[in-house]
């Protein structure tokens, strides 16, 4: 069996590479930055009746609606991302990302058009959530069977790095803008800027997407389904009927890794304004230093995962964050900036320990003709009752006993359940690719 993808030009591959981060980081810039401006700008501007925490709430119900989109987005961009391949895809996501993105900054609020402003905002939402649905999988897996199975989970992790590269991206133009700004400006019409440069960032990515090659397994396996050598099952019948157990493993190791992400990065903007009464550009700037160093390791513990295996790696995350989330809101309660630094810089940094090996250890887990879609739907079922309801829960916890210590006790359940599901599976590290629906007990314990 053959153990790799066959060999690519270091030139190619590394255009793969590149495309694929970039790319990530465009979707994910546009994805964080609503969920910046859900805890900054849509409670006032899009549901100003309510009292500051309920409109909060609200906006982080539309910002969870997003999410709900993703499954579908991976059902669909997965079933034709198997069937045609992952680069038409992964064009196609790019461009329903961003338009929807460059939509929200023209939107009317609700004072010019009332309720229809939140209506409209909900359903760019939903548009943004069902392309993000199909990024996640096509970016990684075209990444993922280009390279050696040697190195995949280092390179593999530059994709998942696109993730804190958007969130960056995202605070630091709102950062900037904040700064430069007063608040009344900056609810007038500043938080338009930053989602009309999306319509820049999209053209970039795009001619960035549409210059890389077919992943190289797809390509060999679609050959042998021409040839008759295999027989094609419609993808998404047979991940739920055949591979429903590493769909609910991936869902499980989701779960401690999507509500810690954004417990520290979006949740702490509301409890740093609303129950310490600091400034929204501390917590901008928190976020932004730590997302920095979140960049920086993921390919490491991506590479760290090559050596000692992606459970372990992934393990030290999940029970890290756990051990963490104590001195997390412990630090935030100083009130002072370099401790609050230090609480969100750790959490991610320990977060990139689940992250980086990820996408090496979702794509090992699928045989070639349902990875996409396997991968996509674990990856996206998951973010319905981890991500999307993080901040939502997290507020409501915080409006209902006044304390962090429940949002903790909260965050630490997610982690069991993530240590759980990465036990019971087995270790990936150096599978083949090349794998098909036949050869795929190799990879169950």
């Amino acid at each position: 069996m053959t153990n790799a993808a066959p060999p690519q030009p270091k030139k190619s591959f590394a255009k793969v590479v590149i495309a694929s981060l970039i790319g990530t980081t465009i979707e994910w810039y546009d994805f964080f930055l609503y969920g910046s401006a859900a805890a900054l700008v849509f409670n006032k501007l899009f549901f100003p009746q309510s009292d500051p925490l309920v409109g909060t709430m609200l906006a982080f119900l539309t910002y969870a609606i997003g999410f709900l989109a993703r499954p579908l987005g991976g059902l669909v961009f997965g079933h034709f991302g198997d069937k045609l391949g992952r680069k038409k895809l992964l064009v196609l996501s790019l461009v329903l990302m961003g338009g929807a993105t460059f939509a929200m900054g023209l939107l009317p609020t609700y004072a010019a058009i009332g309720v229809a402003a939140p209506l409209l905002l909900t359903l760019l939402r939903l548009v943004q959530g069902f392309a993000l649905g199909g990024e996640w999988g096509g970016a990684v897996l075209i990444v993922s069977e280009h390279g050696s199975a040697e190195r995949r989970g280092f390179w593999a992790s530059w994709p998942q790095a696109g993730v804190p590269m958007g969130n960056l991206l995202a605070t630091a133009v709102l950062a900037v803008l904040a700064a430069v700004q007063t608040d009344e400006a900056f609810l007038s019409w500043g938080w338009r800027v930053p989602f009309l440069l999306s319509g820049v960032l999209v053209l970039i990515g795009l001619w960035i997407r549409l210059s890389v090659s077919e992943s190289p397994v797809f390509l060999e396996a679609q050959k042998k389904v021409e040839e008759g050598k295999l027989k094609e099952k419609p993808p998404i019948v047979a991940v739920v009927r055949d591979h429903w157990r590493e769909v609910l493993i991936a869902m499980g190791a989701r779960m401690a890794e999507n509500v810690s992400y954004y417990v520290i990065t979006a949740f702490i903007l509301v409890y740093i304004t609303s129950e310490l009464g600091m400034p929204r550009s501390a917590g901008l700037n928190a976020v932004l230093i730590a997302s920095f160093v979140h960049l920086v390791t993921i390919p490491m513990w991506g590479a760290l995962s090559d050596r000692i295996g992606r459970r372990t790696t992934y393990l030290i995350g999940a029970v890290g964050i756990g051990l963490w989330m104590f001195v997390f809101f412990a630090l935030l309660d100083t009130k002072s900036f370099f401790p609050m630094t230090l609480a969100v810089t750790v959490g991610l940094f320990l977060h990139g320990a689940m992250y980086g090996p990820q996408a090496a250890f979702f794509s090992e887990l699928f045989g070639t003709k349902v990875r996409y879609s396997g991968a996509s739907i674990g990856y996206q079922l998951a973010s319905i009752g981890a991500g999307a309801v993080a901040p939502l829960i997290a507020t409501a916890l915080l409006a209902a006993y006044d304390s962090s210590f429940p949002i903790v006790l909260y965050v630490i359940g997610m982690c069991v359940l993530t240590v759980i599901a990465v036990v019971v599976a087995k270790e990936t590290k150096g599978s083949s690719l090349n794998r098909t629906d036949a050869d795929q007990a190799s990879v169950r314990a």
